[in-house]
């Protein structure tokens, strides 16, 4: 049998069939099923005729409960804390990889990205393990330096219980999504170096500027664009953090909630709570915070207008 021959008019759209197809089952669908689900009570166990329209009273409880704007509150912390240095410690790190490394490049750079691209839950099971209390190297490390005559008073007297006391969890999320995402922001930054014209050193060098200047003068401006995409990235990305906090604090979100982040409660709304209404109507406004955060963003980095 002879399969009937396509048209160039009809060729396009039979090989964007499958995706159009994919998106719309696993993006589009749950999409608007979970605005549909913003307005409605229900519990899965029920059935789907258990559904109830409530209007805007999910959104109304959303906005009047404390554990919701209490783990905003942990994710700005999160996202602020845990984002800003990456960026900070990227741009000279890819720098002095750019400037200082060649044949080795590869390697290091390598060897910086291996964190982002690893399990979460095995990143996480580790940090687990450097974070526990009784024998983790992190409360060993503040052991060695309490015994130093000037830096000991810089360190807690006692040791730290980092993954029960609210004071300490939220300090030790940040450490672990700062090295899990920095060699991440190497990458793109090192990658935006390699196409800055090497004729501007060179011009640079012959007026006499040495490798600071050039770092302020050249690199910074031209990497400006790549520094938007990458806070823009951490913005989306701190907002949405889920595993990291999931894990470290077994799904609970830790003493007092320190941990909580906006993800995890969505979650636990849903499947522990069973309220997926409520979940999803916080699902959405996260999306609203996060598009808002996104447009700020874009206005920081807008070129100015002469």
């Amino acid at each position: 049998m002879k399969l009937p021959r396509l048209s160039p008019r009809q060729t396009p759209y039979v090989l964007l069939l499958p995706f159009v197809l994919l998106f719309i089952v696993f993006g589009l669908f749950p999409l608007a099923f979970s605005l549909f689900l913003a307005f409605q009570t229900w519990e899965p166990t029920s059935g789907l005729g258990a559904m109830s329209f409530v209007g805007a009273d999910n959104f109304l409880f959303a906005l009047q409960d404390e554990w919701f704007w209490k783990s905003l509150k942990n994710t700005g912390w999160l996202a602020l804390v845990s984002g800003v240095p990456q960026h900070l410690v990227a741009l000279p790190l890819a720098a002095f990889i750019h400037a200082s490394f060649k044949r080795l490049r590869n390697g290091v750079v390598g060897a910086y990205f291996m964190p982002y691209i690893t399990s979460t839950v095995a990143i996480a099971i580790l940090f687990s393990s450097l974070f526990s209390t009784d024998y983790g190297l992190i409360n060993v490390g503040l052991q060695l330096v309490r015994e130093l005559p000037l830096l000991g008073a810089l360190v807690p007297a006692q040791t730290v219980d980092w993954l029960n006391d609210p004071d300490y969890i939220k300090p030790a999320i940040a450490t672990l999504v700062f090295w899990r995402y920095v060699g991440f922001n190497v990458v793109l930054y090192l990658a935006a170096m390699q196409t800055i014209p090497r004729d501007l050193y060179e011009a640079a060098r012959m007026d006499g500027a040495g490798r600071l200047q050039q770092f302020f003068y050249i690199t910074l401006p031209s990497l400006k664009p790549m520094i938007y995409f990458g806070v823009t990235l951490s913005v989306v990305g701190g907002l949405q953090l889920f595993e990291e906090a999931f894990i470290l604090t077994q799904g609970r979100g830790g003493s007092d909630q320190a941990g909580m982040t906006t993800a995890v409660y969505l979650y636990r709304m849903a499947f522990d709570f069973n309220d997926f209404g409520a979940a999803s109507a916080m699902s959405w406004l996260l999306f609203i915070v996060v598009g808002l955060l996104t447009w700020l963003t874009n206005r920081a980095f807008r070129p100015s207008k002469a």
